[in-house]
């Protein structure tokens, strides 16, 4: 028999069909365990006014309760707007709605008493309130069956069929009593009283009326803790039955090559998180399980290298080695480095990418399957069918956010065991969000950059210092360094955007003339062929100059170049101009990031550049990327795997997130299996939600 929870919306007394098909395609709520969950956002303390005499500042919000004058439309088309003045007997504010306008001013009435609620801001001198929220005096006190009031989320489509927080605040009143009594724990005793002290059913009721703030908070921190946990759970025990039921291969050998390589052919002394993360890979892939590791590393820091140390682990036993990279500009500068890195040492590596001419891809593939090829180096032609291994031990994956789950399992198969997985990305990963997207696996962290590389100078200039920062460029390429000037391309105005890399290329190309000096340019509507060449051409030297788009964000290598211009950098994301910077002081000269922007900008922009101009840790800037844009976008929907929160924040809840990581912890760790009677709703819980949803988050 289905549970009172999936019952469809439309049956609840107050929705019907009609409004039923717009919960569902406004707000995605389609039965009433959907609307149960659909949480406010906040609470209003409908006891508290203040006096419209009173408001004082800009930024916190303000409650009144005053007579409505002057209610009027004004402007035309685009520009219209309904203005309305509030008066209470300490003064009066102007109102004042952009949006909305159809549905709202049949419901204000001159001379009618309303409570409004919004964030005062100055203009010309006096406050107003820019589409406030906003009810007849007489319904607001007609629901005051509790002090704080709670606030949904709804959109202007569902407002206009009366479906205004309000609204949906009277359908959960009239759901509340139809679900009590069916809603089951998930939480064991102890974890219940560690973490607001409130079962799970009436968390839930005082999250959404509260009978006191105090209540509240203790609800939503039950609500919050249970959200969490249970994503901890889930990827940490999908990484223990990873652990019990996929075998690795033992490479219990430290031998002649890595020796010779750690002793003779190091290009610098390794950084101690170096060090630290190749002790981490030794033990995983001495254990015989399949080691899953995550390296992550900040642009420089050598990942490379310490991928290399694992693949010479892994020869040392008597396996081969892949390096995946995503773009073959990348796959070619991976094999340019180990073929320098292991001169002289008897190990073969070998280049297969899409271009890969067929006589040559013949007699590769044919030493591959024979064992003669060591290391294979190369793009998604390494997923092919064709592609047979000898005996693969080891995958290690270059920025394997470029590579669905589907392509990694392609490389598992290649084995009989299961070969080790090394996956490393430069993109630093904020912590809350690595433990949640990458929490079946284990993390490794290079946090310190080799000795010798020199900081870059970040500084923000606009269009009036181009001159000055042309004549900078000039006096770099006269010193014989190289540089790149990278502007943006966004898809909605693709044209535009390819035009102004071209009057970029055209400008600088006067600037710079043949033959004394040139100019490249590379953007992503050029044919692969043509594109390859001008990154050549920049890599050999032979351009001083590189107008480009971010197809140069990611993996380029280019020693001698030492000034990277962003122009129109308010356009670009923080990680993004955190990778861009990132293709300069990679020498021993001292490099420069400039940014350039418009002269005026909004706050997202202003923190970014501002962030960009502070710092260069590649964490604190994914912290603050993390806060501006959400973690789904910084992930990116396809690759997230991210579960939907309904109350928890991974920005503001981190703390919260990290007692949940270890109470998950401290749990299997007493039960690995769950089967103490104690956990039975834990178990259940877990076994529901394993069922309905992939963990996305497995290299696997």
């Amino acid at each position: 028999m289905p549970h009172v929870l999936e019952t469809p919306i439309e049956y609840l007394k107050g929705v019907g069909p009609q409004r039923g098909d717009l919960l569902r395609q406004e707000l995605g709520i389609g039965t009433f365990g959907d609307l149960l969950l659909h949480f406010p956002f906040r609470h209003v303390d409908r006891t508290q006014f203040q006096a419209i005499g009173q408001i004082g500042g800009e930024g916190d919000p303000v409650q009144l309760r005053g007579t409505l004058k002057q209610v009027r439309l004004v402007g035309e088309k685009r520009a219209r707007r309904l203005t309305a003045r509030l008066e209470d007997a300490s003064g009066s504010v102007e109102l004042v709605w952009f949006q909305g306008i159809r549905w709202l001013q049949p419901l204000l009435k001159d001379g009618g008493e309303y409570i409004v609620y919004g964030k005062p801001a100055l203009f010309r001198d006096r406050f107003n309130l820019a589409h406030p929220e906003i009810e007849a005096a007489a319904t607001w006190d007609e629901g005051a069956a509790t002090p704080l009031q709670p606030v949904y989320s709804t959109t202007e489509k569902a407002t206009a069929k009366g479906l205004n927080s309000r609204g949906i605040g009277k359908l959960v009143h009239a759901l509340l009593p139809q679900v009590k009594g069916t809603l089951a724990e998930t939480l064991g005793r102890e974890l219940v009283e560690q973490y607001g002290g409130l079962g799970r059913e009436e968390a839930i009721m005082e999250v959404h009326f509260p009978r006191d703030p105090e209540r509240l908070e203790r609800a939503v921190r039950r609500l919050k803790f249970e959200e969490l946990f249970f994503i901890q759970l889930q990827l940490l025990r999908q990484k223990q039955l990873m652990q019990q039921d996929v075998r690795g291969n033992v490479f219990g050998t430290v031998g002649e090559l890595f020796n010779t390589f750690y002793s003779n052919h190091l290009p610098f002394e390794l950084t101690g998180a170096q060090k630290r993360v190749v002790k981490e890979i030794r033990k995983d892939m001495g254990t015989g399980k399949q080691m899953n590791r995550l390296l992550q590393g900040d642009v420089g820091s050598g990942k490379t290298l310490v991928g290399l140390l694992a693949m010479l682990l892994a020869l040392d036993n008597g396996f081969q080695a892949a390096l995946l990279a995503p773009t073959e500009i990348l796959a070619q500068q991976h094999f340019r480095s180990l073929s320098r890195f292991l001169e002289g040492l008897p190990v073969q590596v070998r280049l297969l990418t899409g271009n890969t001419k067929a006589a040559g891809r013949k007699a590769l593939l044919a030493g591959l399957k024979l064992g003669e090829v060591h290391i294979l180096v190369g793009t998604h032609a390494l997923l092919e069918d064709r592609v047979v291994f000898h005996r693969l031990g080891l995958v290690v994956i270059d920025e394997q956010h470029r590579f669905g789950v589907a392509q990694r399992a392609r490389m598992q198969a290649k084995a009989q065991v299961p070969p080790h997985v090394l996956v490393m990305t430069a993109t630093p990963i904020p912590r809350t969000l690595a433990m949640t997207v990458y929490g079946d696996l284990d993390v490794s962290v290079i946090d310190e950059l080799p000795p010798g590389r020199k900081p870059i100078r970040t500084v923000h200039r606009t269009d009036r210092s181009r001159n000055a920062v042309l004549d900078f460029l000039e006096s770099e390429v006269q010193k014989g360094r190289q540089a790149y000037v990278v502007y943006p391309l966004i898809e909605e105005s693709e044209k535009s955007d390819l035009k102004d890399v071209q009057d970029g290329y055209e400008s600088l190309s006067r600037r710079f003339p043949l033959p004394r000096y040139a100019v490249g340019i590379v953007h992503g509507r050029m044919e692969q062929e043509a594109k390859d060449y001008e990154m050549a051409r920049f890599i050999k030297g032979e351009t001083n100059v590189l107008v480009a788009t971010t197809v140069i964000e990611v993996g380029v290598d280019v020693p001698n170049a030492t000034v990277m211009v962003v122009e129109n950098a308010e356009r670009f994301g923080l990680s993004q101009l955190h990778q861009l910077r990132g293709r300069v002081g990679r020498g021993a000269e001292h490099s420069y990031c400039i940014l350039m922007t418009a002269d005026k900008l909004g706050n997202d922009s202003r923190t970014r550049i501002r962030t960009m101009v502070e710092t260069q840790d590649g964490f604190r800037i994914s912290e603050v990327d993390l806060r501006l844009r959400g973690p789904g976008d910084i992930m990116g929907t396809q690759q997230s795997g991210l579960p939907k929160l309904h109350l928890a924040d991974l920005v503001k809840d981190a703390d919260l997130l990290q007692q949940a990581r270890q109470a998950a912890l401290g749990l299997l760790a007493i039960d690995p299996d769950l089967s103490d009677p104690r956990h039975g709703p834990i178990a259940r819980t877990l076994a529901e939600q394993m069922q309905e949803k992939a963990v996305w988050g497995r290299i696997s």
